[in-house]
C-alpha cells in the first residue's frame, strides 16, 4: 500500500513537469512555457514498497484548446541505472523522504511491471492523494494481457468518445480547467 505523506516537495511536481514536458517529442504545445494544472490521475503500489508510482494527468492551459497529458512517474530514493537521460524528470526534496529522483514511468521497470499487472487484473488502482484507498473510477476493459502484447501509454489524452477503443485498455478520468469531467484511454494493449 502506498503511503501518502502530507508534506512539501521542492520543486513541486508541476514545476518539474513544466521544465521537462516541452522537451518531449510528443508534446504538442508551442515553444513557450506551459501553464500546467493538475487534472487527475491515480497510483499503483510497488509490491516491494520502494518505488512510488503515480499516473498524473496535467492540462496545459496555454493553447487555444487546453491539452491533457498523461505522465506516469516513479519516485525513487536513488538514481535508476540503465535508463536514457531524458527519462529523468528531475530531483526534488521531499519533506519526509529526502531527495527523490523522479522518472518518466515508461522507462522505469517497476512502473511498467505494475501497469502490466493492472491490465492483467493483478493490481488495484489506488486513489491519487489518499493512503490505502482503491480508486474504482480507474477501469480495465477487454482481454487480459499476456507476453505476446506490449502496452502503449497515451501521452496526449482525448475523451473516450473521440478515440477508437482497443480490445484491452485502461480508462480513467480527468477534469478540464472549466470543470468539465472527461474520461479517456490512458493505456492500451498492442500486439508485438
Amino acid at each position: 500500500m502506498a503511503l501518502i505523506h502530507r508534506t512539501t516537495m521542492t520543486p513541486t511536481k508541476r514545476e518539474l513537469l513544466t521544465e521537462w514536458l516541452p522537451k518531449q517529442s510528443w508534446y504538442v504545445g508551442d515553444a513557450g512555457t506551459p501553464e500546467l494544472v493538475k487534472a487527475g490521475g491515480f497510483r499503483l503500489d510497488d509490491p516491494e514498497g520502494a518505488v512510488g508510482i503515480e499516473f498524473m494527468v496535467v492540462v496545459d492551459t496555454t493553447a487555444r484548446e487546453p491539452v491533457a497529458y498523461l505522465v506516469p512517474m516513479s519516485y525513487r530514493g536513488a538514481a535508476l541505472e540503465g535508463v536514457p537521460g531524458e527519462a529523468l524528470i528531475g530531483t526534488a526534496e521531499h519533506g519526509v523522504l529526502g531527495t527523490r529522483w523522479v522518472y518518466d514511468g515508461v522507462h522505469d521497470p517497476v512502473v511498467t511491471a505494475q501497469l502490466r499487472a493492472l491490465l492483467r487484473g493483478e493490481a488495484m488502482p489506488q486513489h491519487q492523494s489518499e493512503s490505502d484507498a482503491p480508486d474504482p473510477t480507474v477501469t480495465v476493459h477487454g482481454a487480459g494481457l499476456d507476453d505476446a502484447f506490449d502496452v502503449h501509454v497515451n501521452r496526449v489524452l482525448q475523451p473516450a468518445e473521440a478515440v477508437q477503443r482497443p480490445s484491452g485498455h485502461l480508462v480513467a478520468g480527468w477534469t478540464w480547467p472549466n470543470g468539465t469531467a472527461a474520461r479517456g484511454v490512458l493505456a492500451a494493449v498492442e500486439p508485438r
